[in-house]
């Protein structure tokens, strides 16, 4: 009788959960050809944002953010997207290290509250897994909360002049 193993997904490769919230998840690698994509998403990030921090669009009608391009030139720099049932439906922007953090994460609206934005950032942490720091600046309390409920280890949480970081790790697949 021959078991069938699935094989254990690398770094690059694509994840796919079961449904969560009635909804097929994946989280892609944005190759090069999918950065317009997630500069609109960014736009879109940046937007929401803009309610609590009061940037301004530039003369080109955009927010724009500077470090984009570092994610295609930096090594240590992952551009991931979400898709949900086949759709964009976010992104993830992470700095592996040691700790690795999140650098930005968004899920468009109509995808949020029904456990998605959980489920992709618990999928990001085994991804990358090590010592890991999550940030909120403090105008984002809403933020806190997420991330206090999606963070899959005990979490040392600081607070600090923008806001608050929690600190964690998250074990290697072989570990568990």
């Amino acid at each position: 009788m021959a078991l069938n193993v699935a094989p254990v997904p690398s770094p690059t490769a694509v994840s796919r959960p079961p449904y969560v919230g009635g909804v097929n998840i994946e989280i892609v690698d944005a190759a090069l050809g999918d950065k317009p994509v997630l500069r609109r998403l960014m736009e879109l990030y940046m937007y929401d944002f803009s309610e609590l921090d009061g940037r301004e669009l530039d003369q080109h009608g955009l927010f724009g953010y500077r470090y984009l391009d570092h994610y295609w030139t930096a090594p240590e720099r992952h551009p991931l997207l979400i898709r949900c049932e086949d759709r964009w439906a976010g992104f993830a922007l992470v700095r592996a290290g040691n700790p690795s953090s999140m650098a930005e994460f968004f899920v468009l609206r109509k995808y949020r509250r029904r456990g998605i934005g959980r489920e992709v950032a618990q999928m990001v942490f085994r991804r990358f897994p090590g010592r890991w720091e999550v940030e909120e600046v403090r105008e984002n309390p809403a933020a806190r909360r997420f991330w206090q409920r999606s963070i899959p280890a005990t979490f040392e949480e600081v607070e600090t002049a923008e806001g608050w970081k929690q600190k964690f790790v998250v074990e290697s697949p072989e570990r568990c």
